[in-house]
């Protein structure tokens, strides 16, 4: 499912309008992106948690050269699954 196609099934299951789902679904990201940026956690219960976590700093190999080469540390976004999710999804 791309974005257009969950905006559609958004709008549908609401009531709202495309537009009007569209700005919810961009506020939503928004929320979650600037959550983020500052360290903090978003949960939601029943469907998961997003988060930060660091990287340290690695050495890795270039595949055309076999230089190594350093990989900086960095932190990286993470999406915990909740349990309600997690048990629809292996539901058979």
């Amino acid at each position: 499912m791309n974005k257009n196609e969950l905006i559609s099934n958004m709008s549908k299951r609401s009531g709202l309008t495309k537009t009007d789902s569209a700005k919810a679904l961009d506020a939503f990201i928004y929320n979650i992106v600037n959550s983020l940026k500052y360290g903090n956690e978003v949960r939601l219960v029943g469907f998961g948690t997003f988060g930060v976590s660091k990287r340290a700093a690695t050495k890795g190999h270039n595949p055309r050269t076999g230089a190594t080469i350093n990989i900086p540390a960095r932190k990286v976004a993470k999406f915990k699954p909740g349990k309600s999710l997690q048990e629809t999804v292996n539901k058979k």
